[in-house]
């Protein structure tokens, strides 16, 4: 399709930070759904995201998790063009590279420079077709408009916000501490053509008394010549899918201590393995929000202690991460706990591979160059070859067991099969699709089993079901009845009502010509 100017200038609001995990994503978020509220047809946009956390539209594209959740903020289907580029990290100077929904290769940082020039003509024809079909237009930064190093070839702040001519609003995270001199240094490495571009600055995630903050913000005008229109308090339990491992991993061993026996009393224990490349553990969202659900996080072998469910989760890298199971001491715990049942074993995508008894990547898909196939935790009889092609699929299945509908969204590169052997036991096709394709599968009794299918815990009624049959296990009650809905609209609402209670909406809106 030819790439044509718009006739017109959307509406545009741009939140850039003085840093990466500044809380743009959730602001960006929260501005989307006050924006809906006030009758405007809104759409989001980030040009270039860097995120493990990725969500599949039903296109069958790939998209940054955190513009799926600002899709729904705007009550909009995500769309690939709401994150044109994707980068999915697969080593420290390496990433697989997602090009409107669809995987294009991987690139070392070198080779991405490159492309760049071609990636940014997919931006601004994708944010031009967007914008061409909304009112407004809400868009998030990467990382900070002042790192100069990367500026000369900048695809996802200022060029945007240029080819938008967006009202940018900087955002500084006080948590970090130091959050004044955060805006007077990225304004002072900004050119003044850009300098000018911004409208105005928003601190958030501030704890306490904001009125102790504003003997400052005459000096930040003078020094700046910037207003601070906003000061967004620190939100405890968004209820809001995260946008990439960083809170998780800064999130320490557990919410709560590993070791106090008392806090998991009449509680269903949850251990999540915090794999290296973890990727898209937010299927533990759902099972967190339950009234009697303890979710503790596990990088060592005693971290397991009193779990009564073990959950291995995706993985950017099955073979790396496998290695890393076994240096840590974790797999052969893990197969303990298998042994003597004193757990129920779960995998989810890259999971269910480690369950397996191989996972081979003979053309290095996920692994870099060929190596020999990695052997699994073998708690059950699969194999898995990965293949260039990704699978991209958004599914309706059911649990075969109870019927029980199950939806989600497939994003692998693996196809798994039996292995034709009894070492690992029997194994019994768990979950199907619509079409009886399987998409998972477990032991007879159900205490090891792994799916392919993301959000597989998003079903109110099958995950109130996997939690009471835990319950019986220990001696526990079962609760019977869905304690929890799980949906994020209620939360995108209450964190809208946050945010608009402490931003001067009125004047942003005004300085967006709104």
């Amino acid at each position: 399709m030819p790439h044509t100017t718009l006739p017109r200038r959307v509406p545009a609001l741009m939140l850039q930070g003085c840093s990466s995990n500044a809380g743009k994503s959730v602001l960006a978020a929260a501005f989307c759904r006050m924006l809906l509220q006030d009758g405007h047809a809104v759409a989001p946009f980030k040009a270039q995201n860097m995120s493990l956390n990725s969500y599949v539209t039903l296109r069958g594209e790939e998209l940054g998790r955190a513009q799926a959740t600002q899709a729904m903020a705007c009550r909009l289907e995500p769309d690939a063009r709401m994150n044109p580029v994707l980068l999915k990290p697969s080593s420290s100077s390496g990433s697989q590279v997602i090009l409107m929904g669809k995987p294009v290769g991987h690139m070392k940082v070198a080779d991405y420079i490159q492309f760049k020039p071609t990636a940014f003509e997919t931006v601004t024809r994708a944010y031009d077709e967007l914008a061409a079909e909304h009112e407004v237009m809400v868009i998030e930064g990467a990382g900070s408009p002042a790192e100069i190093n990367l500026k000369s070839h900048d695809i996802v702040n200022m060029a945007v916000a240029r080819h938008a001519r967006a009202t940018v609003l900087l955002v500084g995270d006080i948590d970090r501490g130091g959050v004044f001199a955060h805006f007077v240094g990225t304004l002072a490495l900004l050119p003044p053509d850009e300098r000018e571009m911004i409208a105005g600055l928003l601190i958030n995630r501030f704890r306490g008394d904001a009125s102790l903050l504003a003997p400052a913000f005459p000096e930040m005008h003078t020094r700046t010549g910037k207003d601070v229109l906003g000061v967004v308090p620190y939100v405890q339990e968004l209820g809001l899918p995260e946008e990439d491992s960083v809170t998780f991993k800064e999130g320490g061993r557990s919410t709560f201590c590993v070791f106090n026996p008392l806090l998991k009393q009449g509680k269903v224990v949850v251990a999540l393995v915090d794999l290296p490349h973890i990727s898209n553990f937010t299927d533990m969202d759902a099972l967190r929000l339950e009234p009697d659900v303890l979710v503790q996080t596990a990088r060592h072998p005693e971290d397991l202690a009193g779990a009564d469910v073990i959950l291995l989760p995706g993985t950017k890298s099955t073979a790396a991460d496998l290695a890393w199971l076994r240096q840590s001491g974790l797999a052969e715990a893990i197969r303990a706990r298998a042994a003597d049942e004193s757990a129920v074993i779960v995998g989810i995508c890259g999971g269910l591979q480690m369950l397996g008894e191989l996972v081979d990547d003979p053309d290095g898909v996920e692994s870099g160059p060929a190596q020999a196939p990695a052997q699994g935790l073998a708690l059950l009889p699969l194999r898995t070859a990965m293949g260039r092609e990704k699978i991209l699929r958004r599914v309706l299945a059911r649990h075969v067991d109870t019927n029980l509908p199950v939806d989600g969204y497939e994003i692998h590169h693996g196809v798994t099969t039996f292995s034709g052997t009894t070492a690992a036991g029997e194994v019994l096709e768990d979950i199907v699709d619509q079409d009886g394709r399987a998409l998972g599968w477990g032991q007879p009794g159900n205490l090891v089993w792994g799916t392919y299918l993301h959000g597989v815990f998003d079903a109110d009624r099958f995950r109130r079901w996997f939690l009471d049959r835990i319950r019986q296990r220990k001696g526990l009650t079962p609760l019977g009845k869905v304690m929890q809905h799980y949906s994020i609209d209620p939360a995108l609402d209450r964190l809208a009502d946050v945010v608009r209670a402490h931003v001067d909406w009125p004047r942003i809106k005004q300085l967006m010509g709104l």
